[in-house]
Formats: structure tokens, C-alpha cells, sequence
């Protein structure tokens, strides 16, 4: 039986921390393919140890996403074939080799690298839910970005900008709003938790934002509900401040009819997967394919650098996304 490098992910009590395992390497099923790893990215909510439904006190397989290359295909599985290059969202990505399901990858763009391939699933998924599913976003209309530095916070601002959409965005660091301004950033907010709703009332002459989306977390939640314009959107994505009980301002949200919607992946069916991924390929694969879109990585580690990758995350200094490359 062959055997692979696998990390796991388990609670201390206070965080999380990652630790290697040896397993055998896995097999597909009827209906699944197995990839071998050339690129997985860290993502936040992988990594939560304060949330009841990422709870990893007796240790988990870690890592959600990620690129690689098409090793063996089950029954039934038609359109991939063995030597393929693709990215993908799937359980168990920190290992040499993970099992996915074919209607979670798509073909890898050629102008892409592994790294970059593996920094899209997760995080454009959930953007493109954010502001394509749940906030509708329009031509001409407001979109803030709470987090806007962070890998979804990044890959919403590019879909936001392709949708000819405004965009505002927040971050406790000034030098990461103004990289963003190359992006398309209309109006860079400095300031952490809610410090921000007099500079959106201004920006937008007083009507709010259309879209928010908060990757924040309860900090930020009220001023969210204050700058939501009439039928405003507030989509909650994360809450890496950990404030899980914030002020909810009822009044707001019936007088002006908001709309409140929460994006985790945990709850999804196989079949709700699938279509999140069918949206992303009808709305943001075509631009990256074509260039008009491009991952924003921001430090890329070696697979045995991984602890050391998530220690760098953890500090929240990175702009867009951290990617583990593997031998």
C-alpha cells in the first residue's frame, strides 16, 4: 500500500495547529478522481478553532482547495482524463494526493501557474456567492468590502470591478489599500472594526452601499447595517475578530428592507457545491481564462513549510492569498 505525506489539523484550547501524518494514499471511488497535489492555499475558515462547526479537538484533515494533476479516474467519470491539469475544491488538500469530485474542478488556464490555480476555488467561489449569488451586485452600485485585503476580500473586489460595480474597501492597513488601488479599489478605508461608516456615508453621498460584505466579523456587523442602503445586501463571510453576539439594529433592517445572508460552505450539499461551482465558471473562469482576472498571491511556501505558512497567515500581514507548494 502506497503512503503519502498528510497534514492534519487539530485544537489546542486557544488556536489551531497543524501536524504531519503518514496515510495510504487514497483511492477514487465510482465517480471521483484522484489528483496529485502540486498546489494547495490557506484559507481562514479551514483553520478556525473558535467556531463550534470547525472544531478540530480530536484532529481533522486539513486543506479545502487547491491545483494538481489528474492521476486516475473512478467509473463512471467522463469529463476528465488522467494527465489533466486542474483546480478544485475538495476535502484533505495538505497531502500529496487528494480524492475529488468532478463537479467541483475545472481545467486549469494555461497562463496560470500551479500557485496561482490553487488560489482560486475557495476564495473566488465564496466571492463570487458574495457578490454575484447573494449580493446581486449591479453596474453603478456601491459595494463595500469589510477585510477587502484578505483572499476572498481580494477576489470579491475583481469580480465586483468586472460587474462595473464601486467599490469601497476596509483594512487596518493603509499600504495594502493602496496596492489595491491597482486593482480597482474606488475608495480605501484604513481602520479596523467598524470605523468606517462616516467615510462610506460621504463616499456615497449619503445613500450607503448597496452590497456589503462583512469578512470581519461582529466588529464590523453594525456599521454594516448602518451603511446598507434601502434594500441593501449585508452578506457575513467571516468573523476572523472572533465577536460572535454584535449589535443588531432590528429597526434598520425591517424599515429599510435589508437583506442579511450568511456564506459558509460546511452545510452545502453535493449538489449546492456543484452549483456554486457552475457559477463561478459561467461568471469569473471566462476572465481569468482570457486574463481580465488574475490571483493576487502573496508569499508562496514548500509543503514541509506549512506550519510555518499558517504561523504567517495568522499574523494578517498577507494581501490576497498564501499558497503551499508541493515537492
Amino acid at each position: 500500500m502506497a503512503i503519502m505525506k498528510a497534514y492534519w489539523i487539530r485544537n489546542t484550547g486557544t488556536t489551531t495547529e497543524l501536524f504531519l501524518r503518514d496515510l495510504p494514499q487514497p483511492q477514487p471511488n465510482a465517480g471521483q478522481m484522484l489528483v496529485r497535489m502540486r498546489a494547495t492555499s490557506l484559507n481562514r475558515g479551514d483553520m478556525l478553532a473558535r467556531i463550534k462547526r470547525h472544531s478540530a479537538a480530536d484532529g481533522r484533515p486539513a486543506g479545502i482547495d487547491g491545483s494538481g494533476e489528474v492521476v486516475s479516474v473512478g467509473a463512471n467519470v467522463t469529463d476528465f482524463k488522467p494527465g489533466e491539469r486542474v483546480l478544485f475544491r475538495a476535502h484533505a488538500c495538505f497531502a500529496e494526493y487528494a480524492v475529488v469530485e468532478p463537479p467541483l474542478a475545472a481545467r486549469m488556464p494555461d497562463r496560470l501557474s500551479w500557485e496561482q490555480a490553487a488560489a482560486l476555488p475557495a476564495a473566488y467561489i465564496t466571492a463570487w456567492e458574495a457578490i454575484v449569488e447573494f449580493g446581486r451586485a449591479r453596474a453603478g452600485e456601491w459595494v463595500l468590502l469589510c477585510g477587502v485585503s484578505s483572499g476572498v476580500g481580494v477576489a470579491a473586489l475583481q469580480i465586483a470591478k468586472s460587474l462595473g460595480a464601486r467599490v469601497i474597501g476596509t483594512s487596518g492597513s493603509a499600504i495594502k489599500l493602496a496596492k489595491l488601488k491597482a486593482l480597482g479599489l474606488d475608495v480605501g478605508i484604513e481602520g479596523r472594526g467598524g470605523a468606517f461608516v462616516d467615510a462610506v456615508l460621504q463616499a456615497t453621498g449619503g445613500k450607503g452601499v448597496n452590497v456589503a460584505v462583512n469578512l470581519v466579523g461582529g466588529s464590523a456587523f453594525p456599521g454594516c447595517v448602518r451603511v446598507a442602503a434601502d434594500f441593501g445586501r449585508v452578506i457575513i463571510v467571516g468573523y476572523v475578530d472572533g465577536e460572535m453576539h454584535p449589535e443588531f439594529d432590528l429597526e434598520a433592517v425591517h424599515g429599510r428592507r435589508l437583506q442579511i445572508s450568511g456564506i459558509s460552505n460546511t452545510p452545502l450539499t453535493p449538489a449546492q457545491r456543484a452549483a456554486s461551482m457552475q457559477g463561478f465558471m459561467r461568471d469569473v473562469y471566462p476572465a481569468l481564462e482570457l486574463g481580465f482576472i488574475a490571483p493576487l498571491v502573496d508569499r508562496v511556501f514548500d509543503f514541509d513549510e506549512l506550519p510555518a505558512a499558517k504561523a504567517y497567515v495568522d499574523t494578517d500581514q498577507f494581501l490576497g492569498k498564501v499558497v503551499v507548494r508541493m515537492p
